[in-house]
């Protein structure tokens, strides 16, 4: 017998030597076009093996023998059918590096910053969720400052894979990021088969609306004004011209004074108009 209890306390990337698929120069610019076209993602040219590599597995899974055949057959394909494969498509070239409670000082500020809202639930949106450390960090923050008042969270992410295992909320228990008094409080352990593994508690997980979303979609209907959003290292993979209309529709979707977190490496100093900065990676809707 598998259960949970209450816890106590991706394949690499580089092209093979030999390519097993042809895969020229041609095609990398039309794989270039395609996910930029979809997803905004901009790949540079050291970006080749990493894409060979992780698309090299849908080749094999629709039999097909080369790059441009595969290609020529995803620009015509239609129907469900079609919508299926455009998001493997997507799923095979997205990234998704996360951890529990990564970049620690936003949650400091997050903590912070909740205190002034009282018994008001904040509205949240993650929009970068991957597997779901990010959201589950969120949560657990919201928990443990505002207790049970309704707390919800919107998460995002345009990879419906990794939505999947967000959603199950299943990690190993050695995670990093997780203190003992959290694993404690928001997880239930393995046993049997489920050894080594921790799940979120169904408390934490019905705080969280998981749902597919490309933020190059058109259709932002969210709902109402979120208070903050958690944009973290999403940018870096737009051009600057892409990068400008995600700050502009995500303006649009937050209450004047509300809080943008973003990742390290990204600087929207730019976009005054939109956002001042108000702290480390913080900043403040206009």
């Amino acid at each position: 017998m598998t259960s949970f209890l209450d816890a106590p306390s991706h394949a690499g990337d580089a092209a093979p030597a030999e390519q097993e698929f042809s895969f020229d120069a041609a095609d990398f610019e039309r794989v270039r076009k395609l996910i930029y076209q979809r997803a905004g993602i901009s790949l540079h040219d050291g970006k080749r093996a990493m894409v060979y590599s992780r698309l090299s597995r849908r080749l094999r899974e629709t039999g097909h023998r080369s790059f441009r055949d595969y290609l020529q057959w995803l620009e015509s394909a239609a129907g469900p059918a079609g919508d299926k494969e455009w998001q493997e498509f997507v799923n095979c070239l997205t990234t998704n590096l996360t951890s529990f409670f990564r970049e620690e000082h936003h949650f400091h500020a997050l903590a912070d910053v909740l205190r002034g809202f009282g018994n008001r639930a904040p509205r949240i949106w993650c929009n970068a969720a991957s597997t779901g450390e990010e959201p589950y960090s969120i949560a657990m923050v919201l928990a443990e400052a505002l207790g049970d008042h309704g707390a919800r969270l919107l998460a995002t992410d345009i990879d419906t894979k990794v939505l999947a295992t967000a959603q199950r909320g299943v990690y190993p228990a050695d995670s990093r990021g997780l203190s003992p008094e959290r694993l404690k409080r928001h997880f239930m352990r393995g046993t049997g088969s489920n050894a080594g593994f921790i799940r979120v508690k169904p408390e934490l997980a019905r705080m969280i609306d998981f749902r597919p979303f490309n933020l190059m979609s058109t259709a932002w209907s969210l709902g109402e004004p979120f208070d903050m959003v958690f944009c973290r290292n999403v940018m870096i993979y737009f051009d600057h011209a892409t990068q400008r209309r995600v700050l502009e529709r995500i303006h649009g979707v937050m209450k004047p004074g509300g809080l943008l977190f973003v990742g390290h490496s990204e600087n929207f100093t730019d976009a005054r108009d939109l956002f001042l900065l108000q702290g480390k990676t913080i900043y403040k809707r206009v």
